[in-house]
C-alpha cells in the first residue's frame, strides 16, 4: 500500500496473546539516504516484518532510522533484533515512553504482575525481551510540534493516554495521517483508541483535539490499516465538550 513514492505502509500479520492473530500495518518512509521504519512489530514475530519489507520490495539493510510511536509490544517488539541486524540504525522516541523502551521502567500495560498470569512459554518471551531493551542504546527524543524531514516531510504530534508518549505522525505532502494507537479502524469504519488498551482514555480522547483541523485525506491506523476521509466528525463526537 503506497502513498506516493516516499510512502510504503506493510501488511504484516501478528499472532497477540491478547488479540489473538490479526494484522498490523508499519510504515516505511522512503529518502535518498534510505529508509525510515516507524513501529517494528510484536516480539518473536520478526521473520513476518522482514518478509513484508521485502515484500514491498525493500531491503532491510536500507533502514537507516526507527520510529517509535509508543511503548507497547506490537510496536516495539522487534525492536532489539533489529538494532543488532542493523549497525548504526538510529532509534527516535517521545520522552514520556524513553524510559520504558529502554528497559529502565517498567511497561504501563504489561506489568510483571501480569506477566505471572501469562502462559510459562510467553513468560519466557517476555522476560528475555525486557531484558534485551536495556542494551539497545541511545533514543532520541522526538518532541510535540518537531518537523521531521523523512518521507516528504512530518510533523510529530504528542497524543498521550493510549501511553503517555504517544505520538502521531502527520504529513503534509501526502495529507496523510499515521495515527498509531490513537485511531483505529473497525469494520470499515473510523473508530477512537481502544479502551480496554488505553488507561488514560479520558487524556487520549482530549488528545483527539490536537488534530482538530489537519486537512487529512488518508488515515493509516496500526489497527485495522487504511482509512480515506478525515477524522474530524469523530473528533467532534468523541472529543466534543472536552
Amino acid at each position: 500500500m503506497n502513498f506516493g513514492p516516499n510512502v510504503t505502509v506493510l501488511t504484516v500479520p501478528m499472532l497477540s496473546p491478547v488479540m489473538g492473530p490479526t494484522v498490523i500495518y508499519p510504515v516505511l518512509l522512503k529518502d535518498g539516504d534510505g529508509l525510515t521504519l516507524i513501529d517494528t512489530g510484536m516480539f518473536g514475530q520478526y521473520d513476518s516484518l522482514v518478509q513484508a519489507i521485502l515484500q514491498a520490495g525493500e531491503q532491510l539493510s536500507s533502514i537507516k532510522r526507527i520510529i517509535l510511536t509508543h511503548q507497547d509490544i506490537d510496536h516495539i517488539g522487534n525492536l532489539p533484533v533489529l538494532v543488532r541486524e542493523i549497525p548504526g540504525v538510529q532509534l527516535f522516541a517521545h520522552p514520556g515512553d524513553i524510559p520504558v523502551i529502554s528497559g529502565s521502567e517498567s511497561m504501563l500495560k504489561m506489568t510483571p504482575e501480569r506477566i505471572t498470569g501469562m502462559p510459562q512459554a510467553f513468560q519466557e518471551q517476555i522476560n528475555a525481551f525486557l531484558e534485551q531493551l536495556t542494551q539497545l542504546g541511545e533514543i532520541t527524543e522526538l518532541h510535540d510540534g518537531d518537523q521531521l524531514p523523512w518521507g516528504g516531510g512530518a510533523e510529530v504530534i504528542h497524543t498521550p493516554g493510549h501511553t503517555p508518549g504517544h505520538i502521531c505522525l502527520y504529513l503534509p505532502q501526502e495529507k496523510l495521517l499515521l495515527a498509531a494507537d490513537e485511531l483505529r479502524v473497525a469494520d470499515g469504519r473510523l473508530a477512537g483508541p481502544a479502551e480496554s488498551a488505553t488507561p488514560d482514555m479520558p487524556l487520549a480522547l482530549r488528545s483527539l483535539r490536537k488534530l482538530d483541523g489537519l486537512p487529512v485525506q488518508s488515515i493509516v491506523c496500526y489497527h485495522g490499516g487504511r482509512y480515506d476521509g478525515s477524522p474530524q466528525v469523530l473528533i467532534d463526537s468523541l472529543a466534543g465538550g472536552l
